[in-house]
């Protein structure tokens, strides 16, 4: 599976850079990286194998605006989603803000 994630801040509409990030499939942890510059995500270290079934981002957003001096509502987010397809790629954004956020499948 292909997997890549972005991060836009609405609050200020700019990426978010230096979100932690980890991906979990069950209680097994298959990969954590940060986002770039561009709020991007597509390198994960360690770069395992998830295969099919319900996977976990999980995203340290409390840290990312704790830096800035913005108190938020959610310490982290978490994305749960399926892979149906190992040899698919999944692109999974998050738009967000102290008190909001939301999600989608991209391309």
């Amino acid at each position: 599976m292909s997997l890549s994630t972005h991060v836009l801040d609405s609050s200020n509409g700019r990426p978010a850079p230096g979100v932690a990030v980890s991906l979990r499939h069950g209680d097994r942890l298959i990969g954590k990286g940060v986002t770039d510059d561009d709020g991007r995500l597509r390198d994960w270290l360690p770069a395992g194998e998830p295969g099919t079934g319900v996977h976990r981002l999980v995203f340290e957003t409390g840290a990312y605006f704790a830096r800035s001096g913005v108190t938020a509502f959610y310490p982290e987010v978490v994305v749960t989603f399926v892979v149906t397809d190992p040899a698919a790629h999944y692109h999974v954004p998050l738009l967000l803000s102290p008190f909001a956020y939301s999600t989608y499948r991209g391309s």
